[in-house]
This record gives structure tokens, sequence and C-alpha cells, in this order.
């Protein structure tokens, strides 16, 4: 088993304070707008996202923010335009997912294809568990992905600053 070193636990920490700061963000924007589980939801899914994007690099942050936003972005299209016609079922996950992969295909974004298709997974079964209201669900859920990346960047940004600053050596 491996020691634990500074930036360990300084690491855990950060991200510790980033996924309560994209919960508590994200379920206190949603609370005036959304009955309490959809709130709840959007708390899990803004702390996914900084778990996405927090990662040992401030570059490496940025740039699976990036590819977040773009999975994320793909999906809201596909699921907001499907749901604003017809209901969610087995079948439209699996040709939105089939869509979505031929999308990010085309962008030259393969390595987003598995985020893209969880994101519309997520979105359409949630629309399937409260059909009444389903085409607010992909804009719900993009509202809490650009929370939780906003949230895991500043933090990873802010915390590596203060880490590197504190023990004298460059930022990385």
């Amino acid at each position: 088993m491996k020691r634990l070193t500074p930036w360990d636990v300084a690491y855990a920490t950060d991200m510790t304070i980033a996924c309560w700061l994209s919960y508590t963000a994200a379920a206190w924007v949603l609370a005036s707008f959304v009955n309490r589980s959809d709130d709840l939801l959007g708390g899990m899914w803004a702390v996914v996202a900084t778990i996405f994007v927090f990662r040992e690099t401030r570059v490496g942050s940025l740039s699976a923010g990036l590819n977040r936003l773009v999975a994320t972005v793909v999906s809201f299209a596909l699921c907001l335009t499907y749901l604003l016609f017809l209901p969610s079922t087995p079948l439209a996950i699996g040709m939105l997912i089939g869509v979505g992969t031929v999308i990010m295909k085309l962008l030259d974004r393969r390595g987003d294809i598995a985020l893209t298709g969880i994101t519309t997974t997520v979105v359409l079964v949630v629309a399937a568990i409260s059909p009444e209201n389903a085409w607010q669900q992909p804009l719900l859920r993009l509202v809490d992905t650009v929370v939780g990346v906003a949230v895991g960047i500043s933090c990873k940004w802010v915390g590596s600053y203060v880490f590197y600053r504190a023990i004298g050596e460059p930022v990385r």
C-alpha cells in the first residue's frame, strides 16, 4: 500500500469541498423551479460532473471540462428535440445513443462517445420516470452539468494554486 503525500490529502480535501459546493449550488439553483426529486437529481448530476473534471493537473481539468460540456450539449440537443415530440422509450434510448455516436464521430470526438451515451441514457430514463414535463430534463441536466464543471474546475484551480504556493513550488 502506498503512503499518502500532502498533495494526496490536499487533492482529496479540494475534491470534497468541490463536490459539496456543486451539490449545494445545483440544488439551490433548481430549488425554486423544480420539485424535490429533480432538485436532488440536479445536485447529484452536478457532483458527477465535478468528479469527472477533477484531474491531477489544472490543464487536465480544463480539458475534461470541455469534453464534458461538448458531450452534454450533443445529448441535450438530441434529447430535447426528441422529448418535445415523443415520450421516452427503450427504443428511443438506443436510437438516440446511436445518433449521438454518429455525431460525436463526425465531430472527431470519439473519446467522448461514452459520455454522450451516458448523459442521453440518464436524461431519457429520468424523463420516463417523470413523463409530465419530460422535455425539461435535458435543460435541467445541462444546467447541472454547467454548475458541476464550473465548480469543479474553479476548485481545482484555486486548490492547486493554494497548495503549491504554500509549499513554494510552481503551480501545475
